[in-house]
Protein backbone atom coordinates (compact mmCIF):
# COMPACT_ATOMS: atom_id res chain seq x y z
CA UNK A 1 0.00 0.00 0.00
CA UNK A 2 1.72 3.43 -0.73
CA UNK A 3 1.02 6.57 0.37
CA UNK A 4 1.74 9.41 3.10
CA UNK A 5 2.29 8.33 6.93
CA UNK A 6 -0.18 10.55 8.61
CA UNK A 7 0.65 9.38 11.93
CA UNK A 8 -2.84 8.85 12.83
CA UNK A 9 -4.54 5.58 13.16
CA UNK A 10 -8.55 4.97 12.72
CA UNK A 11 -9.86 1.98 14.92
CA UNK A 12 -13.01 1.31 16.34
CA UNK A 13 -14.43 2.26 19.58
CA UNK A 14 -14.03 -1.43 21.36
CA UNK A 15 -10.46 -1.35 20.25
CA UNK A 16 -9.52 2.04 22.13
CA UNK A 17 -8.27 0.88 25.97
CA UNK A 18 -10.51 2.63 28.64
CA UNK A 19 -8.43 5.43 30.31
CA UNK A 20 -7.81 6.92 25.85
CA UNK A 21 -12.29 6.44 26.42
CA UNK A 22 -12.28 8.41 29.56
CA UNK A 23 -9.36 11.21 28.37
CA UNK A 24 -12.38 11.77 25.75
CA UNK A 25 -15.39 12.13 28.41
CA UNK A 26 -13.01 14.36 30.63
CA UNK A 27 -12.60 16.73 27.36
CA UNK A 28 -16.22 16.50 26.55
CA UNK A 29 -17.41 17.19 30.36
CA UNK A 30 -14.64 20.11 30.19
CA UNK A 31 -16.02 21.50 26.90
CA UNK A 32 -19.51 21.32 27.57
CA UNK A 33 -19.17 23.29 30.89
CA UNK A 34 -20.11 19.56 33.05
CA UNK A 35 -16.60 20.52 35.03
CA UNK A 36 -14.80 23.82 36.05
CA UNK A 37 -11.51 21.88 36.11
CA UNK A 38 -9.36 19.18 34.76
CA UNK A 39 -9.44 17.76 38.37
CA UNK A 40 -12.98 17.92 38.60
CA UNK A 41 -13.75 16.26 35.10
CA UNK A 42 -11.06 13.54 35.74
CA UNK A 43 -12.52 12.75 39.03
CA UNK A 44 -16.21 12.58 37.56
CA UNK A 45 -15.00 10.60 34.95
CA UNK A 46 -12.27 7.98 37.14
CA UNK A 47 -8.90 8.82 35.73
CA UNK A 48 -5.86 10.38 37.49
CA UNK A 49 -5.26 14.00 35.88
CA UNK A 50 -1.51 12.15 35.47
CA UNK A 51 -3.69 9.63 33.31
CA UNK A 52 -5.74 12.64 31.24
CA UNK A 53 -2.52 14.89 30.76
CA UNK A 54 0.05 11.89 29.22
CA UNK A 55 -3.14 11.27 26.69
CA UNK A 56 -5.47 15.04 26.17
CA UNK A 57 -3.32 15.81 22.97
CA UNK A 58 -3.54 12.47 21.75
CA UNK A 59 -7.10 11.45 21.68
CA UNK A 60 -10.27 12.73 20.34
CA UNK A 61 -13.34 11.38 18.95
CA UNK A 62 -13.94 11.12 15.28
CA UNK A 63 -16.65 12.29 13.77
CA UNK A 64 -17.59 12.42 10.06
CA UNK A 65 -16.24 15.46 8.48
CA UNK A 66 -19.55 16.22 6.32
CA UNK A 67 -20.07 19.26 4.91
CA UNK A 68 -21.16 22.12 6.23
CA UNK A 69 -18.96 21.15 9.23
CA UNK A 70 -17.06 23.94 11.13
CA UNK A 71 -14.04 22.92 12.71
CA UNK A 72 -11.59 25.31 14.43
CA UNK A 73 -7.76 24.77 14.79
CA UNK A 74 -5.54 25.90 17.70
CA UNK A 75 -1.64 26.11 16.12
CA UNK A 76 1.83 26.64 17.89
CA UNK A 77 3.81 28.19 15.17
CA UNK A 78 7.24 30.26 14.28
CA UNK A 79 7.62 33.76 14.09
CA UNK A 80 8.52 33.37 10.37
CA UNK A 81 7.97 35.04 7.16
CA UNK A 82 5.40 33.10 4.87
CA UNK A 83 4.38 30.77 7.35
CA UNK A 84 1.10 31.17 8.00
CA UNK A 85 0.76 32.03 4.23
CA UNK A 86 1.95 28.55 4.04
CA UNK A 87 -0.37 26.94 6.46
CA UNK A 88 -3.72 29.02 4.63
CA UNK A 89 -2.15 27.40 1.09
CA UNK A 90 -2.31 24.02 2.74
CA UNK A 91 -6.26 24.71 3.99
CA UNK A 92 -7.29 26.43 0.63
CA UNK A 93 -5.54 23.46 -1.90
CA UNK A 94 -7.68 21.43 0.43
CA UNK A 95 -10.73 23.08 -0.47
CA UNK A 96 -11.63 24.16 3.11
CA UNK A 97 -13.26 27.42 3.44
CA UNK A 98 -11.35 29.53 6.17
CA UNK A 99 -13.87 31.54 8.28
CA UNK A 100 -11.59 33.35 11.13
CA UNK A 101 -8.15 33.84 11.72
CA UNK A 102 -6.40 34.80 15.05
CA UNK A 103 -2.89 35.13 15.66
CA UNK A 104 -1.18 36.36 18.95
CA UNK A 105 1.59 38.95 18.74
CA UNK A 106 5.00 36.04 18.95
CA UNK A 107 6.42 36.18 22.24
CA UNK A 108 9.78 34.57 22.20
CA UNK A 109 9.79 34.01 18.82
CA UNK A 110 6.29 31.49 18.69
CA UNK A 111 2.54 32.43 18.57
CA UNK A 112 -0.75 31.40 18.99
CA UNK A 113 -2.71 30.66 16.03
CA UNK A 114 -6.40 30.43 15.90
CA UNK A 115 -8.27 28.83 12.42
CA UNK A 116 -11.70 28.40 11.73
CA UNK A 117 -12.61 26.79 8.77
CA UNK A 118 -16.00 24.87 7.04
CA UNK A 119 -16.01 21.62 5.48
CA UNK A 120 -17.51 21.47 2.02
CA UNK A 121 -18.36 19.35 -0.26
CA UNK A 122 -15.32 19.29 -2.21
CA UNK A 123 -13.04 19.59 1.06
CA UNK A 124 -10.32 16.48 0.64
CA UNK A 125 -8.71 14.32 3.77
CA UNK A 126 -9.03 16.41 7.12
CA UNK A 127 -6.45 13.87 8.50
CA UNK A 128 -4.58 14.39 5.88
CA UNK A 129 -4.74 17.98 5.95
CA UNK A 130 -4.10 18.29 10.04
CA UNK A 131 -1.02 16.00 8.73
CA UNK A 132 0.49 18.48 6.42
CA UNK A 133 -0.17 21.30 8.42
CA UNK A 134 1.56 19.46 11.74
CA UNK A 135 4.73 18.74 9.60
CA UNK A 136 4.99 21.69 7.91
CA UNK A 137 8.73 23.56 9.03
CA UNK A 138 8.09 26.00 12.29
CA UNK A 139 5.06 24.92 12.65
CA UNK A 140 5.05 23.10 16.49
CA UNK A 141 1.17 22.20 16.86
CA UNK A 142 -1.96 21.86 15.65
CA UNK A 143 -5.36 20.28 17.11
CA UNK A 144 -9.09 20.90 16.18
CA UNK A 145 -10.53 22.29 19.38
CA UNK A 146 -13.89 22.69 18.30
CA UNK A 147 -16.24 21.23 15.70
CA UNK A 148 -19.54 22.24 15.15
Amino acid sequence: MSGKNTGYYLIRKRAVPEVLQKVVEVNKLLASGGAKTVNEAAEKIGISRSSYYKFKDDIEEFHDSSAGTTLTLFAEINDETGLLSDMLRIIAQNKANILTIHQSIPLNGVASLSISIQITEDTGNVSAMLAELEHRSGVRKVKVTGRE
